[in-house]
């Protein structure tokens, strides 16, 4: 489970720096939430992800090896886009990762499904949130074209 939180780690590295400086200074939305929701609610779909992960893991069940690829190659986009973003500040490449990352994690839905239903449901609410970030991300990139 230890590697959905080092995942959220290795991206926090390269966003907390860059909120109150570079982040702050780039134009977003009205309804952009405030800045200290991310932590919480990254922190539960972490969870949520690592519990998922641990089913999945300890699943009985034969074929699970899709389910498990695409939920590290969902992980590695998740801190490939962080980097993208808030570390090298290319909001329009992180939107075409965005997209790649929302479709991995719908794949890897779609797969654990057929491994155990309550890790698949367990990560509906990070798709909905990165489909929430991948329409706030568009419109961030809108805002500073």
């Amino acid at each position: 489970m230890g590697v959905c939180f080092v995942a959220a780690g290795l991206g926090s590295i390269a966003t907390f720096s860059q909120i109150p400086t570079w982040y702050m200074t780039i134009a977003k939305p009205e309804w952009n939430p405030p800045s200290w929701l991310f932590g919480p609610v990254w922190t539960v779909l972490y969870l949520l992800m690592a519990v998922s992960l641990y089913l999945l893991l300890t699943s009985k069940k034969k074929n699970i090896a899709k389910a498990i690829n695409f939920f590290y190659l969902q992980l590695i986009l998740n801190v490939l886009w962080s980097w993208i973003f808030f570390g090298w500040h290319q909001i329009g490449f992180a939107l075409a990762e965005i997209i790649a990352l929302w479709i991995s994690i719908l794949a890897t839905i779609i797969y654990a499904n057929k491994v155990s239903k309550t890790a698949g449901w367990l990560l509906v609410p990070y798709i909905l949130w990165v489909s929430f970030a991948g329409y706030l991300n568009y419109t961030i990139w809108l805002l500073n074209k």
